[in-house]
């Protein structure tokens, strides 16, 4: 039978269509689609194709057979000898040696005792030996390792991880119970890191992430979790970006068998998983990382310069290497048959495209520089695979692009020519939030680049807005209710203190950046965890330079549970208006259209999804009978207001007040509504009759 994944580029055309500007560039996007063809075609001839291929896991890394006999096998092209110790044979290193074979694949056979069981137990810790071209021996880490743990420091073992087999008895496995739940149309994404769930000062648990913080997701409206730093890596502070062991669930957390329970949890609540997946580079760790696995510079990445991220400090992979896209590409594969994560957030991928040939990130839009020289067209086409396969593996797979380059083709199919993403990040967003809340005061911000910043993204390329994600709150930057608010925030939060400008504005400004961001800003929404009710201060994970401290490494949930504390309307309006998408379906209608943007009464007015939204974001006018276009004839009514007393505002709009619509037209559009817009307000209107 044939491979079901082949690879079919047939509608360049339509892709071309889309956008004339890339009619210059077609030589080049068949070329690299050529060389993707190419690739399939190695793979379908060499490895019966893409997926077998995909499965590496399955022939890597420790096997036990049914008659309990072990097989071990590893690719350690550089090495003049390979072996397997651990408790097993007592730690003699050199006395269960690895049989070689052809293309740098190492595999040894160990029969079952006499007594019929195992030799290798569950939980007992082994490690691959590496003897060098010079003849020294080497400990290392199984790159296919399951289960890695750091000992504790009382153990007085050093920091480095250790491999420990993990194949517990059948009743001792988790047993999913639940199916996953549909592919959202509209993604509302709670960005997730489990440890740092904990509302105490410590590293928080699987189990605890999946009792306690998701159904609290659940009740916030999202449908989309996105979770951070599971892959494991021994720096904690890297937030998940330094991974160590790439098929390894993070062990501080927990075990294996209770990150599959979370996951399994999150569908019963109807929550799609994505992980947040590094293929863009690796630590450097040698003893507990990929570095140096086989004990040259290469294996598994570049060699020199082209192999070292310098600003990252870490290894970069080599996507021409056959083993190595077997590697990546079964991790993504892992994760998903495994795990059963619904898809991936793909992080750096503009360094994955740039950075590894020196190119920063600055980026004109000048299309040559998305189809010229600079581009890193192996990786590139790695993307387009990895894309590739899990849609036909899965199709109802969500991937997503960490990419703030804007690249053409990012997030087309790749039987258009595309690199197959779902959906790309839109990074600017936040970035403009941050830079007006440092370097503007309100009144100064310009209506027309907030409107711009928000709408501009590629037609027909999906986006996910966000007004602020962990990068936002990392230590030296703040989040966006500590910028608008400040240390009030420590005095003024409680519904029984005095009145404060401060408070007031912060509430005001924070409701209202959320919900331009939400129904304007793309195709899908991202919310970071805690965030959602104005999180104070930043993140702060522990190390050497805070004392090993995890104050700033946690969730403060106290601070929305408690009645008594303003956080509640920010929490309840972040409620409101992912339940008012879920009811309208703004994120996959089609994006807005923006009739209305005025500088000096700072106000901005569109529609989308049968809705019409107005913002006024002066920060003292408000404005009777104030003209809004609509193309839609009919009743209005408001459906949202920022400025409801359950959500902290001063209730100065009627929801009960119907809207006539008038014939005339305004700003473009057929009709208009006349309605109050006070000042820092945001209300959305419904037609509620024709």
């Amino acid at each position: 039978m044939g491979d079901p994944m082949k690879v079919e580029v047939k509608d360049i055309d339509k892709l071309l269509e889309m956008d004339g500007y890339l009619k210059p560039f077609e030589r080049e996007i068949r070329r690299r689609h050529g060389v993707l063809k190419d690739w399939i075609a190695k793979i379908d001839q060499c490895e019966g194709g893409l997926e077998e291929f995909s499965q590496g896991y399955k022939y890597y890394g420790l096997h036990f057979q049914p008659d309990n006999s072990v097989i071990a096998r590893e690719w350690a092209p550089g090495a003049r000898d390979v072996y397997l110790t651990g408790d097993f044979n007592n730690w003699h290193w050199e006395s269960h040696p690895y049989k070689k074979l052809p293309f740098g694949k190492w595999e040894l056979h160990l029969p079952a005792n006499p007594d019929g069981s195992a030799p290798i137990k569950h939980l007992s810790e082994i490690k691959v030996i590496i003897r060098n071209q010079h003849g020294q021996l080497l400990d290392r880490l199984s790159p296919w390792a399951k289960y890695v743990v750091q000992p504790p420091k009382s153990a007085n073992q050093g920091v480095n991880y250790k491999q420990y087999v993990w194949q517990p008895p059948e009743g001792e496995r988790y047993q999913r119970q639940n199916a996953r739940p549909p592919k959202p149309k509209s993604l509302r994404i709670y960005e997730c890191h489990v440890g740092i769930a904990s509302q105490e000062p410590r590293v928080g648990s699987y189990d605890e992430f999946a009792d306690r913080i998701v159904p609290r997701i659940k009740r916030q409206g999202y449908n989309c979790i996105q979770v951070m730093a599971i892959m494991e890596h021994a720096y904690y502070a890297s937030f998940g970006y330094q991974v160590t062991s790439f098929y390894a669930a993070s062990s501080r957390y927990g075990n294996p068998e209770q990150l599959k329970r979370m996951i399994d949890v999150a569908h019963a609540q109807g929550l799609y998983v994505l992980l947040d997946v590094v293929h863009s580079h690796a630590s450097k760790n040698v003893q507990d990382g990929l570095n140096q696995f086989d004990g040259t510079n290469s294996c598994f990445f570049h060699d020199g310069a082209r192999g070292e991220h310098a600003l990252w400090d870490s290894r970069l992979f080599n996507y021409t290497e056959h083993e190595v896209l077997r590697f990546l590409l079964s991790n993504l594969r892992w994760w998903h048959d495994e795990y059963n994560f619904d898809g991936y957030r793909f992080d750096g991928v503009t360094s994955m495209l740039y950075h590894s040939r020196g190119i920063g990130e600055g980026f004109s839009g000048d299309y040559n520089e998305y189809f010229g020289l600079n581009v890193d067209t192996d990786a590139l086409n790695y993307l387009g695979l990895a894309n590739y396969m899990l849609h036909k593996l899965d199709p109802e797979v969500i991937t997503i692009a960490e990419d703030v380059s804007g690249m053409p083709t990012l997030c087309r199919p790749v039987s258009e020519g595309g690199i197959g993403f779902d959906y790309r990040l839109g990074m600017a967003i936040p970035d403009k939030w941050i830079e007006l809340l440092k370097e503007q005061t309100d009144d100064q911000w310009d209506i027309g680049n907030i409107v711009h910043t928000l709408t501009n993204r590629r037609w027909m390329e999906n986006t996910v807005a966000y007004a602020e994600s962990h990068d936002q709150a990392l230590v030296g930057d703040k989040t966006i209710a500590f910028w608008l608010m400040d240390k009030e925030m420590y005095t003024h939060m409680s519904t029984l203190s005095e009145p404060s400008i401060i408070i007031d504005r912060g509430l005001a400004l924070h409701k209202m950046i959320r919900l331009i961001t939400h129904a304007l800003g793309g195709e899908a929404y991202l919310n970071f965890m805690g965030n959602e009710f104005g999180h104070p201060e930043w993140l702060d994970f522990p190390r050497v330079g805070n004392n090993d401290s995890y104050h700033y490494a946690r969730r403060q949930w106290n601070l929305v549970d408690d009645n008594m504390l303003k956080y509640k309307y920010l929490n309840e309006f972040d409620r409101a208006m992912n339940e008012l998408e879920e009811r309208y379906g703004w994120l996959h209608s089609g994006p807005a259209y923006v009739s209305w943007k005025h500088q000096s009464d700072k106000t901005i007015h569109f529609e989308r999804a049968g809705l019409v939204f107005v913002f006024n974001f002066h920060p003292t006018q408000s404005f009777s009978d104030y003209r809004v276009g609509t193309n839609w004839a009919g009743t209005y009514q408001a459906v949202l207001s920022s400025d409801d007393p359950l959500f902290g505002g001063h209730n100065r709009i009627d929801m009960n007040c119907k809207h006539q619509s008038d014939p005339w037209g305004h700003a473009g559009r057929s009709n208009f509504i006349q309605v109050y817009t006070p000042c820092r307000t945001a209300v959305v209107y419904a037609r509620i009759s024709d």
